[in-house]
C-alpha cells in the first residue's frame, strides 16, 4: 500500500497524545511568532524537537513519559513555528528559521549550552543549529533526519494537498494543532512546498564538518523518505559521530518499530558522555 508523507509523519503517535501534567506550559514571543513550549525538570538542558506536522506534546507519548530521562535533565520542549500551540503569522517555514526560533527561546531562558534530540524535521532544525552556533551544542541525537530532500521524498511531498487528506488525518491534525483549520492548511501547504525547496536543506560535507558536537544518527535502513546512504554520508562527514542503523526500519523507526525502551537506554548513555570518541 502506498504511503503518503502525511501518514509517515503521523507515525509520531498523534492519535494518543498525552499532555504533560506538571504545569510546564509557557508561551513567549520570539522573532515574529508566539512560541508555546514546555519545561520539565531541573537538571542540565536537554532540548527535544518534534517532527514536521507534530508538536512538543508527542514526546511524552513517544518516550512513554517525559520522566524516562530521569532527574538529570531540564527538558525544554518547544512547538516549532506554526505547529501545536505556536503561531506563524507569515505562513512560511524553513528549517533554518526554525533553528533561529529555538535559539531565541533558549536565549530567553538563559540557556547557553545544551544537548538536544530531534526527529525528522526537528533533526533538520538541529543540523542548522549545530552549524549556526556549534559552540553552544554539547551533543546531538538525530532521528530520521536528512541533509537534503531526495526525489523520493519530493514525490511524496507533492501529494500533500488538502484535497487528498482523509477525515482521520484531519481529526489527528485537529488534536495536535490548536489554532484551527487555517493552521493545518498552512502546514500542509508548507509540506507541499518542500518539494520545490532547494536552498534550505542542502548541507554539504564541508558544512557538516563544522559540527563539533558528538552526534548520534538513528536511521532505518528502509526509510522511504530519506534513504540510508544519506545517513552514511552524514556519518562520514560529521567529525565525531556514531550511526545506529535499525534493520528493516522505516521513517521515525523508534516509534513505528517499538524501540522506545532501547532508544531511551541508548540515548541516555550517549548523552551522559559515557561513549568514547571514535
Amino acid at each position: 500500500m502506498k504511503l503518503t508523507l502525511c501518514l509517515l509523519l503521523f507515525a509520531l503517535g498523534m492519535t494518543h497524545v498525552v499532555r504533560a501534567q506538571d504545569g510546564g506550559d509557557h508561551t513567549v514571543v520570539v522573532n515574529d511568532i508566539e512560541m508555546r513550549y514546555q519545561v520539565h525538570g531541573t537538571g542540565e538542558p536537554l532540548v527535544l524537537l518534534h517532527g514536521f506536522l507534530g508538536s512538543g506534546d508527542t514526546w511524552a507519548t513517544i518516550l512513554g513519559g517525559l520522566e524516562r530521562f530521569g532527574p538529570n535533565y531540564r527538558l525544554i520542549i518547544p512547538d516549532l513555528r506554526g505547529h501545536g500551540g505556536s503561531t506563524n503569522p507569515g505562513g512560511t517555514f524553513t528549517m533554518r528559521q526554525s533553528a533561529l526560533d529555538v535559539f531565541a527561546l533558549l536565549d530567553h531562558l538563559g540557556v547557553d549550552r545544551f544537548k538536544a534530540i530531534g526527529m525528522s524535521g526537528g533533526g533538520m532544525t538541529l543540523l542548522h543549529m549545530a552549524t549556526q552556533q556549534p559552540e553552544r551544542v554539547e551533543s546531538v541525537i538525530l532521528i530520521s533526519a536528512t541533509t537534503h530532500f531526495p526525489e523520493q521524498a519530493r514525490a511524496l511531498m507533492r501529494e500533500t494537498t488538502e484535497a487528498t487528506r482523509t477525515d482521520d488525518e484531519w481529526a489527528m491534525m485537529r488534536g495536535v494543532h490548536k489554532h484551527g483549520d487555517a493552521q493545518i492548511r498552512a502546514l500542509w501547504n508548507v509540506s507541499r512546498g518542500f518539494a520545490t525547496s532547494y536552498d534550505d536543506m542542502r548541507f554539504t560535507a564541508d558544512a557538516l564538518a563544522t559540527i563539533t558536537a558528538p552526534t548520534l544518527l538513528v536511521h532505518g535502513d528502509r526509510d522511504p523518505l530519506f534513504p540510508l546512504n544519506i545517513a552514511l554520508d552524514m556519518h562520514d562527514a560529521i567529525p565525531t559521530s556514531w550511526l545506529w542503523v535499525v534493520p528493516n526500519g522505516g521513517h521515525l523507526t523508534i516509534v513505528t518499530e517499538g524501540l522506545t525502551d532501547q532508544f531511551v537506554t541508548t540515548a541516555s548513555a550517549f548523552l551522559s558522555g559515557a561513549w568514547a570518541g571514535p
